[in-house]
């Protein structure tokens, strides 16, 4: 189906439905309080400085959190993290902090928390934010990072999490 001219938000969102991405959780912690939230959009800005960008939604009164702290961790999911992306999405029924009651959590340099057993964390500095409609673009300098075991990496296409060997 061509649309062309107007393009209305469902359209848009159905379109998006098609693009296949990496999963993360995105967290934050400091004086405005503990956050965590799954996203897709997220992906490397430079490798000098290391800096990555994150998209969050500004609609989310709680995503606030992220640039009130000044950090945040970007942990990429694999396949077997399935519930913690699930948790973290907002789509399971449990409160935000238990969230956290989900996988192994620490802290490097920055004290936002990273997943333990991720196949790779970010740990950054917010470095700039640029406020594009209705998300946050979270741009971030790396302080630390840690590489997991690489295995099959969590997708999400189609309005639902996939591995690579079930698209």
């Amino acid at each position: 189906m061509l649309t062309m001219n107007e393009i209305g938000p469902q359209a848009y969102r159905d379109a998006m439905a098609r693009f296949a991405g990496a999963v993360h959780v995105a967290t934050t912690d400091g004086k405005a309080g503990r956050r965590g939230t799954t996203v897709i959009a997220a992906c490397s800005v430079s490798d000098n400085p290391a800096t990555i960008l994150v998209c969050v939604n500004a609609t989310s009164e709680a995503n606030q959190r992220f640039l009130d702290n000044g950090v945040f961790a970007l942990n990429t999911l694999s396949t077997p993290q399935h519930e913690v992306a699930q948790a973290f999405s907002g789509m399971a029924d449990i409160e935000p902090e238990d969230r956290f009651n989900i996988g192994r959590w620490d802290k490097l340099a920055s004290g936002a928390p990273t997943l333990v057993d991720a196949m790779a964390t970010f740990d950054c500095r917010l470095v700039e934010v640029k406020r594009m409609h209705t998300h946050f673009v979270l741009f971030g300098e790396v302080v630390a990072l840690r590489t997991g075991q690489l295995i099959e990496p969590l997708l999400y296409l189609n309005r639902t999490y996939r591995s690579l060997s079930k698209i």
